[in-house]
């Protein structure tokens, strides 16, 4: 577009001064071309900031193609997909032309069938926004889903929040967009070779930002909560090395998490994580000839799996732990060779 308006730019300035016969020195013609020609840039510059700023704004809820001009016979620019914005500048029977986000990286201006696009005003925008997002996101699920779709169910998400604050399902739409940007960044990190460290320090972090900004904006909510959950799984030993390091240190993070958090969702399962990795030290510590050691974990492994079953009944962890508590009284191994 500069490129373009710098094209111009000489065009008016040789037809400006075409009438004079004086040859100019390149510095006297540059000088010249900015005096006459770069407040005319600015000014159209302004007048399309100020017309993108009052066009409406929306959330694609479809992929739509986008045309050089309403009509399917010209050029197709580019596709847009669900979650990305747009901003409608102009409007015809049936066609809408839109400033579109195409990647984070690319916009484009073009024209669109006028379908698909949600915004602020459209009723139970909000809902719509949150349907598309769950449906993108249970198609991310399936084994041959739509490619893309887990992206797209975080835009979705965000966007939905961004757009309706104020609606109900606002806290749950951030969340859920951390969260989908959390199992995408996992699955990548965890897929490298140095996921398999011991020390958590020696992989790369799950970038922990987005579950950061839900825990500030929803503080003491269920969101927060599960955002914290998600921040232990930096600390976690890539595996373990059949020291107690690993499962002591973990023991101890899922149970402050419990602690700090005794009415979360995940509350039931943070302390049957716990009370694997102390069963699991019962073996580990007989296996160091550590006697008075292995009868603590087991004491403090039952404690917490009896915990589960008193507090949490409903839960599917509950049966879990009976299993857990039965396993330990029958001196059953839960981790290694399991077959005596």
């Amino acid at each position: 577009m500069i490129s373009q308006f710098c094209s111009s730019g000489r065009e008016m300035f040789a037809i400006r001064f075409s009438h004079q016969k004086t040859l100019l020195s390149g510095a006297e013609f540059w000088e010249k071309w900015a005096n006459n020609t770069l407040p005319l840039i600015a000014a159209m510059l302004l007048l399309s900031a100020s017309a993108f700023a009052a066009a409406e704004r929306g959330i694609m809820v479809r992929e739509a193609e986008i045309y050089l001009s309403p009509d399917t016979n010209s050029q197709k620019m580019a596709q847009i997909g669900r979650g990305r914005e747009v901003a409608v500048m102009e409007r015809s029977p049936q066609w809408a032309k839109v400033y579109a986000s195409i990647t984070p990286e690319q916009d484009i201006t073009g024209w669109i069938f006028d379908k698909g696009i949600v915004t602020a005003n459209t009723p139970n925008g909000d809902k719509i926004l949150f349907g598309e997002a769950v449906d993108s996101e249970s198609e991310a699920s399936r084994r041959h889903g739509r490619k893309g779709a887990a992206e797209d169910a975080q835009q979705l998400y965000a966007r939905m929040a961004e757009y309706f604050p104020n609606s109900p399902l606002a806290p749950e739409a951030f969340y859920r967009a951390a969260d989908v940007r959390w199992q995408l960044d996992r699955h990548d990190i965890m897929s490298r070779p140095s996921a398999k460290q011991v020390d958590p320090s020696l992989r790369q972090e799950i970038n922990p930002d987005f579950m950061h900004k839900v825990m500030k904006k929803y503080p003491h909510t269920k969101w927060a909560d599960l955002a914290a959950y998600h921040l232990i799984e930096n600390k976690l030993c890539g595996q373990w090395d059949g020291t107690p390091h690993c499962p002591e240190k973990e023991a101890e993070l899922y149970e402050k998490y419990a602690s700090d958090h005794p009415d979360a969702p995940v509350t039931a399962e943070s302390l049957y994580e716990a009370a694997w990795r102390r069963a699991a030290l019962v073996v580990i510590y007989q296996q160091n000839d550590e006697a008075n050691k292995s009868g603590d974990a087991k004491s403090r492994a039952t404690s917490l799996a009896e915990k589960i079953t008193a507090r949490y009944p409903q839960t599917d962890w509950a049966p879990r732990a009976y299993r857990l508590i039965f396993y330990l009284q029958q001196n059953i191994p839960t981790v290694g060779n399991m077959v005596q």
